[in-house]
């Protein structure tokens, strides 16, 4: 399976997702500072059933943020994450030299 990664192509495929009956959420990346995989406006789309298009960084920070997707599904209330690590920690959690990023996440209409 391709991995979709540029936004006009998330977006469509949330689309798609979201006209088939699936519930979808999407994360953005809104701020970077220091080494960042992503760049801010990365995207990334979530759905219920467990489908996920895009990247905002890799390692467990899309796990995390498959989880909140999930929850805002649930919920509907749009959630501000904040993720930062020292280099020390860095390759745990996907920040491949350390750095901080911030994203939104919102329930896709």
């Amino acid at each position: 399976m391709s991995i979709i990664r540029e936004a006009d192509d998330i977006i469509a495929q949330a689309a798609a997702w979201a006209a088939a009956g699936e519930q979808v959420a999407l994360a953005t990346v809104t701020e970077t500072w220091g080494s960042s995989p992503r760049p801010a406006g990365s995207q990334m789309a979530i759905t219920a059933s467990g489908r996920m298009a895009g990247s905002v960084s890799g390692g467990c920070i899309e796990g995390a943020v498959a989880d909140v997707g999930r929850q805002t599904m649930e919920t509907g209330v749009p959630q501000l994450l904040d993720f930062g690590i020292t280099k020390e920690r860095a390759w745990e959690v996907g920040l491949a030299c350390g750095g901080k990023l911030k994203g939104f996440v919102e329930k896709f209409a």
